[in-house]
């Protein structure tokens, strides 16, 4: 080789060196100066994030600070999607694995179907849920400890899962007040947009609310407000290290007005008088007719809200859904039901008042009434029938005595008129209904609460394509035909009675506080309207509920030691009819006490129960027992027969 060859090779070999050089200089240049910025930020990304804190939501209390909702840990298997390996064989392996500790399908394609339809995979709850890469997605939440362990025993192998301990609702008292109570959920879907425009809020698609009872009508209150915090993480994204904190704040908690105890006893009550009769719904609500605070809701079936806080199955679900009785339904606010005998303490009040009668009034009852036919007013054939309860008449009575002995015969005439004799009237009976609260909501601070129905002559056009007639008043007037009221709606006509004449809005909350006992705001009294009735009238109308307690079809209820006011109702409804022809029935009963002076106004209500007097009557006595703390009664003297409606 000769020397000249050798030195080209030398000098291209150096030229060769010094480009490669200054291409990796160039290189190292464009990574470490031009771009250091961004990749600086792509590192840090991986390894520090900023992870939302969620709020501990706010507890639930009785009037007197017992438990009736709380915060409880749970733990909630999560992914962060950019934590997991990028070759395709090892993610698999580990959603495999996953999928076996959850039994959870990797996907839905590979999952069986069963009676809700397919099941949702880990990858589909990945491409739904997946906000950023670099946040977590909750893959199954309230997961048995012990898997939670085996998964965090099991780390290194399933890199970018993680196992995050969230608070859970627990609800201690469970059946016994779900209906006041009520549950969180997932954010329904009709409602995600509505939560998420709340930026406020700081709401997300995956955040619990309340969908039923108080957690659902004080959210806002409850629901508090997320914080952050700034961490470190490993090349498996599990936190090592928190750098700073913005610490949540904690949602409000409500104390109700609510006693527990009486809760307890309520129940028990109208259980045990339920089972007396063969029944399967009822109703007792307790009042302070002084406040309208609610001192206890019970309504029957119930169902345990756990189950949803929990995480309900599509089985327990759907039990609940078809059960006829529907016990998610709160019957105390949304059931609407004729009322029955129990509503004659409006047409009294209303009577008084417009002048119909006073209390020296008397009308006489023979047991039945023909009321004449209007287009063949002498033909004695063509006249319609209405009975009393009594077939054998109660004879002359005033409206105390009409409202002691529950005389339908009186009210009929006191409503509808008959002969000379000038009655109130559809149009003045409905508005004194409207007066006492029938017809609309009452404003309680729960959902799903029904209005009921105070019908007229419009109504019945609209709805019937026929005209009001007297027929229709006579049972409108005892509570019968088209008239429908919920338990409470009833409750608080009776309450404002009790208190002089005025219609409070019914209060469950009692006390807002904040995490610290601090109190946020004192709920008071709120007053709708004051009825438009004296208090004379008023006071001949209580009257009249107390001779139904002392001598008349309340006698059951006549405590020694504390004077009882009440009245009964039975109240007929659309069903199959039993041997003697008569419709099913459900038994009411309102009342207040003391007399001079109320403290607790009541109301039962049991759905097929026979009369108010033999079933709805023993069931108060024996809550106003247990309320001022009488002995309460043997059982066999509660299915004694009185007399009465």
């Amino acid at each position: 080789m000769s020397n000249s060859s050798a030195t080209w090779r030398i000098v291209l070999f150096r030229a060769f060196v010094l480009v490669a050089f200054a291409v990796l200089a160039g290189r190292l240049w464009r990574l470490q100066i031009l771009h250091s910025g961004s990749y600086q930020l792509q590192a840090d990304a991986n390894r520090f994030r900023l992870v939302p804190v969620d709020a501990p939501r706010g507890v639930i209390y009785d009037r007197y600070g017992r438990l009736l909702a709380r915060n409880i840990p749970s733990y909630t298997i999560s992914i962060i999607p950019s934590a997991l390996p990028k070759a395709k064989e090892a993610r698999e392996a580990v959603l495999s694995r996953l999928s076996q500790l959850l039994d959870i399908p990797v996907s839905s394609k590979t999952a069986s179907l069963g009676s809700s339809g397919t099941v949702q995979g880990i990858e589909e709850i990945l491409e739904q849920n997946t906000i950023s890469p670099y946040l977590p997605v909750a893959i199954k939440k309230n997961v048995d400890k012990q898997v939670a362990f085996l998964i965090e025993e099991e780390n290194l192998y399933l890199p970018g899962v993680i196992v995050e301990i969230a608070p859970r609702r627990e609800y201690p008292t469970g059946s016994l007040t779900s209906h006041i109570v009520g549950y969180v959920g997932y954010i329904p879907a009709e409602k995600v947009q509505d939560y998420l425009d709340q930026t406020e809020e700081g709401y997300t698609i995956n955040d619990q609310v309340g969908l039923m009872g108080v957690e659902a009508a004080y959210e806002k209150e409850m629901h508090g407000r997320k914080g952050q915090k700034h961490i470190e993480v490993d090349a498996y994204g599990r936190e090592v290290n928190v750098l700073a904190i913005d610490p949540p704040q904690p949602g409000y908690s409500l104390l109700l007005t609510l006693d527990l105890d009486l809760q307890h006893v309520a129940e028990n009550a109208l259980r045990e008088g339920m089972q007396r009769v063969g029944s399967t719904a009822g109703v007792v609500i307790a009042m302070n007719p002084q406040t309208g605070e609610i001192l206890a809701m019970v309504s029957l079936p119930s169902y345990d809200n756990n189950l949803f806080a929990k995480g309900i199955t599509a089985q327990d679900y759907e039990q609940l859904q078809s059960d006829p009785e529907r016990p998610l339904v709160n019957h105390a606010i949304s059931g609407q039901y004729p009322p029955g005998s129990t509503f004659k303490i409006i047409p009294a009040a209303a009577g008084l008042e417009e002048g119909v009668i006073d209390y020296r009034t008397k009308i006489t009852c023979a047991g039945k009434l023909l009321l004449p036919n209007k287009y063949f007013p002498d033909d004695p054939t063509k006249a319609q029938e209405f009975k009393c309860w009594n077939p054998w008449g109660h004879g002359a009575l005033n409206v105390i005595d009409a409202l002691a002995y529950s005389c339908d015969i009186y009210f009929y005439q006191v409503g509808g008129g008959f002969e000379n004799f000038t009655g109130l009237g559809i149009e003045r009976l409905g508005e004194y209904a409207r007066a006492f609260g029938l017809g609309e909501p009452t404003g309680i601070a729960l959902p799903g609460e029904a209005a009921g129905l105070v019908p007229d002559d419009r109504w019945k056009r609209v709805n019937y394509g026929e005209p009001w007639v007297t027929g229709d008043t006579y049972n409108a007037v005892i509570g019968q035909g088209y008239v429908l009221v919920t338990p409470l709606q009833l409750l608080n006509a009776t309450a404002a009675i009790a208190n002089g004449g005025i219609l409070y809005r019914p209060q469950v909350v009692y006390r807002v506080i904040d995490h610290e006992g601090h109190v946020i705001r004192d709920y008071t009294p709120e007053v709708i309207r004051r009825l438009p009735v004296s208090a004379q009238n008023l006071e001949i109308v209580r009257e009249g509920m107390r001779a139904a307690v002392t001598r008349g079809t309340a006698h059951r209820v006549n405590l020694a030691e504390i004077p009882v006011a009440g009245k009964t109702g039975t109240a007929e409804y659309p069903g199959p009819r039993d041997a003697e022809g008569n419709l099913p029935t459900h038994a009411w009963f309102t009342a207040f006490a003391p007399y001079d002076d109320p403290e607790i106004a009541l109301v039962v209500f049991v759905s097929g129960g026979h009369e108010g007097a033999k079933v709805a009557v023993p069931i108060a006595a024996q809550i106003l027992r247990a309320y001022y703390g009488l002995s309460l009664l043997p059982s066999e003297e509660l299915v004694a027969p009185p007399p009465g409606d």
